[in-house]
């Protein structure tokens, strides 16, 4: 029986200091294969100073140009057998995933195809999601007393991702109007919403319904709904939350949220309890979970065999947050076991380069929905603008 022939072969990789957009170093990774063919990735630079990288490189040099690979889970290999061998300096996943980044842009010059086609899994539909755009930050996200992180709007009735994303700025620039004709602020936090003088949640969400429907798009599922990113181990406390200076147990939150959904187009909320709150989780999804997605971030961690473990009594579906992987097979992986548990997935951006590999990543893993933050910045719109151009060059479907 003939051996296949490993033909992929490493010929260099290389890697420069650069600056993100809030002027903190980050890392940028060129790697070429033999015959040509580059591909790169702008990476935070995570554990390892600047000092270590070329330790680091010209170790991934050494190990990946002395083999030739099948594709690029057999390259992601090499890249995890490097983290384990010892050397020193230990390469971080922020340095790793640059150089898997990287790699996968490569093989897919070097087969002519869209990084999302060699990114696509076997056996889903690959199409475009629908992005979770901030309006309002919160919590640790902005210097107010509002305790839940992000406010999002969710264009699922928008006819194209170009729809979407054209919605979401004309309906964040009302929304600033009207908050500055409401002298409660239109100063921005940390994932490009506004941070607004306001102590409850309710407050948020129904000045938020009221742009949308003066705008004139309807509001629900046929045009545009609303998402939360709760982040409450924030404020957890006493075995409760304390919100807006009031004590809560965990089934006054439940009740808090059941109100809510019954009162706005909530499509989504994100770590709605703490992390360690299992019994007040798996009540919640006893209570909510036929009624509006519950996605596990913090309670969940990202973590496949804790998301399967759990499938059958806490949230419906998982955060995935590319930031915890070192290489893409791993986040790719991931992706497929939180599908096996039966779990819809929201993946996550919060890099501060204008690296839109997520958009790719999306498409490809077919997971239906991303969150990248608000419609501005370079490093937030260079993820949505990916996504119109995939959409004008492949015609793929929008929707969750």
């Amino acid at each position: 029986m003939a051996v296949p022939t490993k033909s992929v072969r490493v010929k260099d990789v290389h890697a420069v200091e650069i600056i993100d957009s809030d002027g903190l170093p980050a890392l940028e990774v060129r790697m070429t294969l033999a015959g040509g063919a580059t591909g790169s990735a702008c990476v935070p630079f995570g554990a390892n100073p600047p000092a270590e990288l070329a330790g680091i490189l010209d170790a991934a040099v050494l190990e990946l140009g002395d083999a030739a690979f099948d594709g690029l889970a057999d390259l992601d290999g090499a890249l995890g057998k490097l983290a384990d061998s010892g050397i020193e300096p230990r390469p971080g996943p922020d340095a790793l995933r640059g150089v898997s980044i990287a790699a996968a842009r490569a093989l897919a010059a070097r087969q002519e195809v869209p990084l999302w086609q060699l990114l696509a899994l076997p056996g889903t539909e690959q199409r475009l999601p629908v992005p979770q755009f901030t309006v309002v930050n919160g919590g640790s996200r902005a210097a107010t007393a509002l305790d839940f992180e992000e406010f999002m709007i969710v264009p699922i009735g928008a006819p194209s991702m170009r729809d979407a994303v054209r919605a979401a700025a004309r309906l964040r620039a009302r929304l600033r109007a009207q908050l500055i004709g409401s002298a409660l602020g239109s100063e921005v936090g940390e994932d490009g919403g506004f941070t607004p003088a306001i102590e409850w949640p309710e407050r948020v969400l129904e000045l938020i319904a009221e742009t949308i429907a003066d705008a004139g798009y309807a509001l629900g599922a046929d045009g545009v709904a609303l998402a939360l990113r709760v982040a409450a181990s924030g404020f957890r406390h006493d075995g409760g939350y304390r919100m807006a200076g009031e004590w809560l147990s965990s089934a006054d939150m439940v009740a808090r949220y059941e109100e809510m959904i019954a009162d706005f187009p909530l499509c989504s909320i994100e770590d709605a309890l703490a992390q360690d709150d299992w019994d007040g989780w798996a009540e919640l999804t006893r209570r909510l979970g036929d009624r509006v997605q519950l996605v596990g971030g913090d309670v969940f961690a990202t973590d496949p065999e804790l998301i399967a473990a759990e499938s059958r009594s806490v949230a419906n579906a998982a955060l995935i947050k590319v930031a915890e992987f070192g290489t893409v097979t791993e986040i790719l992986n991931a992706m497929r076991a939180c599908r096996a548990a039966g779990y819809a997935q929201v993946l996550a951006h919060r890099g501060a380069t204008s690296d839109a590999f997520v958009a790719d990543l999306a498409v490809g893993a077919g997971c239906g929905q991303l969150r990248a933050g608000a419609p501005t910045r370079g490093e937030r719109v260079a993820n949505y603008n990916r996504l119109i151009e995939i959409e004008a060059e492949d015609q793929l479907p929008y929707r969750i």
